[in-house]
């Protein structure tokens, strides 16, 4: 169990979220920095999956009523353990009593708390995601207070030999970012000024920046007509533009549908930036191929692979499937990629 001494100013509990309800018109929710969460639970010898304590801008302070290894990962919060400053992107191991305390984030915009066998809050509709607005998952579906006890699952085997991540799975949140976009499905609803601005303008994280989406402040990005359209599809990465010309790009909690038009959408090997992305942020937009973005894509899970395999040698830990492997065959773009799908558990060698 922990306990909350201070909650910070907008802490949940996330994981992965729910992508089974889509259709029903249910937002995902889940970890707005899906890499940050992952190598927490990794380095905490939980599957990616595991709950998560996602912390914005501000962190909490929380007490640790059992003995856990922990991990914290993502924006700098300037972590202190029992008083001594501590670090990110590390396993570490605490006692009974011992306490946790985050500050400000001086880098990025989200800190994630992994704790071994993660949070056991209630599952809701497959998932143990907050997702405030309609008050379903996490603690009573909220954002966490003084006082709340977050009960832990079962810790799996694992080394207690700490980690640490190096640098270079480390990644940097710059006060400059570019996101690489890809045009559409209503690019055609704007002047070609208009999308020759989203290209060339230069926006910044306004205040009105939250899990639902980020609002840029920048220049007009204008339309051929009305920026409204019959309400459609809408997605994680999505750029709506609505009459002000301002961009929205969507985030973890939007909506299934929506009724602006969309010029296009950041991929999501890039979502992470902007999750990252404190208010006052500079944000440019770089056009980009389907082939780019799967490249991205590539990138991105070998990063997450080659990390995991540093975790599991440091903790003396090997991955071992369990369960059947899926083999699927996935198209995009007219390409057809063989992908194996398979859960792994990390078991102790020693």
């Amino acid at each position: 169990m922990i306990t909350v001494l201070q909650p910070g100013l907008a802490s949940t509990i996330q994981d992965e979220g729910r992508l089974e309800y889509l259709a029903f018109g249910l937002p995902r929710a889940g970890v707005m920095d899906r890499y940050a969460a992952s190598m927490g639970n990794l380095l905490c010898g939980n599957p990616v999956s595991a709950a998560v304590l996602e912390m914005t801008l501000l962190g909490g302070t929380f007490r640790f009523d059992q003995p856990c290894r922990i991990a914290l990962c993502g924006a700098d919060m300037q972590p202190r353990l029992n008083g001594k400053p501590t670090g990110n992107w590390r396993a570490m191991a605490v006692d009974a009593g011992d306490v946790l305390e985050t500050g400000y984030a001086s880098s990025g915009c989200r800190a994630y708390l992994a704790v071994a066998g993660g949070f056991a809050v209630p599952l809701v509709m497959g998932s143990r995601s907050t997702y405030t607005r309609a008050r379903l998952g996490g603690v009573d579906g909220r954002i966490l207070k003084a006082d709340d006890r977050l009960p832990l699952g079962e810790a799996p085997p694992f080394s207690a030999t700490p980690a640490v991540l190096p640098s270079r799975f480390i990644p940097a949140y710059p006060d400059q970012i570019t996101l690489r976009v890809l045009l559409g499905p209503q690019d055609d609803l704007f002047l070609p000024a208009g999308i020759d601005t989203l290209f060339s303008g230069k926006y910044r994280v306004s205040d009105e920046a939250d899990r639902m989406g980020y609002r840029l402040a920048g220049p007009e990005i204008r339309h051929q007509d009305k920026a409204d359209i019959v309400s459609d599809a809408l997605g994680i990465g999505a750029i709506q533009v609505p009459g002000s010309g301002q961009p929205i790009v969507m985030m973890a909690d939007c909506g299934t549908t929506g009724g602006y038009a969309k010029i296009g959408a950041v991929i999501g090997a890039d979502l992470w930036k902007l999750a990252q992305a404190k208010p006052q942020v500079t944000v440019r937009f770089l056009r980009c191929t389907d082939a780019e973005a799967v490249e991205a894509l590539r990138a991105e899970q070998d990063q997450y692979r080659q990390a995991a395999q540093y975790i599991f040698s440091a903790c003396n830990a090997t991955p071992r499937i369990v369960g059947a492997v899926r083999r699927l065959n996935l198209s995009i773009s007219g390409r057809t990629y063989e992908v194996e799908i398979a859960e792994v558990k990390q078991d102790e060698d020693n």
